[in-house]
C-alpha cells in the first residue's frame, strides 16, 4: 500500500529571471500509513463522523491487504503489517523498490529472507552513496581508498568515508553501525536464528526504517529541509551540497512562493507563471510569502 507524488517536472536551476526567490520543493516521495490506520484505536471523545470515517478506512485497508497478500493466514499477515509500522516517508531513490519487497516478504511470513534482504539493502545503500558522490570528493584523503572499486563490502570503510564527507547524519551513522552488527549475526551461522527469525527480522527492518527516515525523509528534521504547512523545501544553503544535488533535487520542482498545484494524480501539475523579482530572499521570507499566498491566493499576486 504505497503512495506518493507521481512523476513531475523536476528541473535543475534554469537560467531565468527571478530565480533568487525560488526554492526546490520536494514533490516525489514514497510512504505507507496503513499500519497506523489499523493500529490506532477509536477514542471516545472523537465525533461520530470521525469514528465512522476511521472504521471505513480500517475496512478499506484490510480489504486491500487481503486482496494483495491473499486470505490464507490472514490474521498473521495483518499482524505482521501492523507490527512493521508506517513505512518511512522517503524521497524516491535507490532503496525504495527493494525496501518494499522486504516489507512484503515479512508480511507474507518470509522472515529470514526479509532479514537477509535488510542486510543486503543496507550495504547497497552505502555503496550507492559512495559511488554517486565520490567524484565530488576527489580532493579528500578518503578518495584514494575508494576510487578504484565499483562495489564494496567493508562497512566500516564505507561508514567512515561517508562520515568524513559529512554525508551521514550522526543518528544515521549510529543506525548503520547497529545494522552492521545485525548483518554479522544474521549472515554467519547461528542456530538460534531459526528460533527467533521473526523478531530478528522485525528489529532489522525497524533499524533500516530509522536509517531511511533519518537520511532520506521529506517531512522530518533534517538540516537541509524547511517546511510550509503540508509542503517541504530544500534550504537555499544546501542546494549545492553533493548529497542534496544527487538524491533530493531529482525529486523536486524549482518554484517560487506563488505557485499553485493544479493536481497530484496521476502526476503533478504545477503552475508558476508569476514574474518574480530578481531579489535574493531568505528561507524565512519564502515561508512568509508562501503562507500568505496559501491563505489569500490571487489577492497576493494582484497587490504585489
Amino acid at each position: 500500500m504505497s503512495a506518493g507524488g507521481g512523476p513531475g517536472r523536476c528541473p535543475d536551476h534554469p537560467e531565468k529571471y527571478g530565480n533568487e526567490m525560488k526554492r526546490y520543493r520536494v514533490i516525489q516521495f514514497d510512504f505507507d500509513t496503513g499500519a497506523f490506520i489499523l493500529s490506532e484505536e477509536i477514542q471516545e471523545w472523537w465525533e461520530e463522523g470521525v469514528k465512522e470515517h476511521h472504521r471505513e478506512n480500517k475496512k478499506k485497508t484490510i480489504k486491500w491487504l487481503l486482496q494483495f497478500f491473499g486470505e490464507f493466514h490472514s490474521d498473521m499477515k495483518i499482524k505482521n503489517y501492523i507490527d512493521l509500522g508506517v513505512k518511512p516517508l522517503s524521497v524516491l531513490t535507490f532503496h525504495n523498490k527493494f525496501f518494499e519487497q522486504i516489507r512484503i516478504s515479512f508480511i507474507m511470513g518470509g522472515y529470514y529472507p526479509a532479514l537477509v534482504g535488510v542486510c543486503a539493502l543496507g550495504e547497497r545503500i552505502l555503496n550507492h552513496l559512495i559511488l554517486a558522490l565520490r567524484e565530488d570528493y576527489k580532493i579528500t584523503p578518503e578518495y584514494k581508498e575508494i576510487y578504484r572499486k565499483n562495489q564494496f563490502d567493508d562497512w566500516q570503510l564505507l561508514i567512515r568515508v561517508l562520515e568524513s564527507w559529512n554525508v551521514l547524519l550522526p543518528e544515521v551513522e549510529k543506525k548503520f553501525k547497529e545494522l552492521q552488527k545485525i548483518r554479522h549475526n544474521a549472515i554467519h551461522f547461528r542456530p538460534e536464528i531459526e528460533r527467533n527469525d521473526r523478531q530478528l527480522s522485525l528489529s532489522a527492518i525497524k533499524t533500516l526504517s530509522d536509517i531511511i527516515s533519518g537520511q532520506f525523509s521529506v517531512f522530518s528534521a533534517q538540516p537541509w529541509i524547511f517546511f510550509v504547512p503540508g509542503e517541504s523545501y530544500i534550504r537555499k544553503e544546501w542546494e549545492t551540497n553533493p548529497f542534496i544535488k544527487k538524491i533530493y533535487i531529482p525529486n523536486c520542482a524549482y518554484l517560487g512562493p506563488y505557485h499553485t498545484v493544479e493536481s497530484i494524480m496521476p502526476q503533478w501539475l504545477i503552475k508558476d507563471n508569476y514574474r518574480y523579482k530578481d531579489t535574493d530572499i531568505s528561507d524565512d521570507e519564502f515561508i512568509r510569502l508562501r503562507v500568505q499566498f496559501n491563505e489569500n491566493g490571487q489577492k497576493i499576486i494582484e497587490t504585489s
